[in-house]
């Protein structure tokens, strides 16, 4: 049940202060506190560094989700798009991170492309840049175009390693896209039904192809933690203590999915465990990109 006008908007407000709060905090915070008593040495910048990867991750997953969630959304009134100033959003943390990394390198913007992660940067800020205007045109399909071309080079950013890396690229290309549909579609969906004041059958279709997204993610996830994560590393390193947090979120948004499904095959509103899961795949991808900043445990174990 929701709450009246005048008493809910404080109370919704407060609530979102709060959560930016958390974010915030986790994400600035939460490298320093996974490599509490590991022995690994300090990342610089990591608070910085995981809050503009946060900003790149739910930029693509806002601009993927939104051109998935139009064609799940059928017939009827749509919300305003968003895809304009997420993809904006993400060129100009794209771009931070840039800069940043120059700063942490001691080189110029001029020569810092010379490095292999300052050249793909520069294809993810350029890619996302591109993605904003062809959203913002009557074509915004056009946007897939850039939109690849920024997950792969995410891709290739997150896996420098020697050791088959054309495997982990794969790899992470798939479950990046499958993560991007799973929560930016279900936003999208969520807000359709608000703007309809119903719309079962959107969430249905929209469960469909999230089921396809969680086989994907299930996967392309054990594979790739298979390859990067020794199990003696699971408790002993950073990245297996994000990772066992991430496991854990995944896993009951899950059951989340499974709650709203029978919900919707029983004829009852599914929306409110939607919304909730929504709520736990945005701590999912917070969680992400702390993972993509704590050292690689393949570089740290023998």
């Amino acid at each position: 049940m929701s709450l009246p006008g005048p008493l809910g908007t404080p109370i919704r407000l407060t609530a979102a202060v709060l959560a930016l709060i958390g974010v915030l905090t986790v994400a600035l915070l939460g490298v320093s506190l996974a490599q509490t008593g590991t022995g690994e040495l300090e990342i610089p910048a990591a608070g910085t560094i995981t809050l503009l990867r946060l900003l790149v991750l739910t930029a693509l997953a806002v601009q993927i989700g939104e051109l998935a969630g139009v064609r799940l959304a059928g017939e009827g009134p749509l919300p305003r798009r968003w895809s304009v100033p997420a993809a904006a959003t993400g060129a100009a943390a794209s771009a931070g991170m840039l800069v940043l990394l120059g700063r942490l390198s001691g080189l110029s913007l001029g020569t810092v492309y010379g490095l292999r992660e300052g050249r793909l940067l520069l294809v993810t800020t350029n890619a996302l840049a591109l993605a904003a205007l062809c959203a913002a045109t009557r074509r915004p399909a056009l946007a897939l175009g850039p939109l690849a071309v920024a997950v792969g080079a995410e891709a290739m950013r997150a896996h420098p390693e020697a050791y088959t890396p054309a495997i982990g690229v794969s790899l992470t290309v798939v479950h990046l896209t499958a993560a991007s549909l799973w929560c930016g579609s279900l936003l999208y969906v969520l807000r359709t039904m608000r703007l309809r004041g119903g719309g079962q059958d959107v969430l249905m279709r929209y469960a469909r192809m999230a089921a396809c997204a969680f086989a994907a993610l299930c996967v392309t996830g054990t594979f790739s933690t298979l390859r990067r994560l020794p199990l003696d590393g699971v408790l002993s390193t950073a990245y297996g203590r994000v990772l066992l947090v991430k496991l854990a979120l995944f896993g009951l948004t899950a059951l989340l999915a499974l709650t709203a499904r029978r919900r919707m095959l029983h004829g009852a509103d599914a929306r409110p465990p939607a919304r909730v899961e929504l709520g736990v795949l945005a701590l999912v991808v917070l969680v992400s990109a702390l993972l993509t900043v704590v050292p690689d445990p393949h570089w740290l174990l023998p």
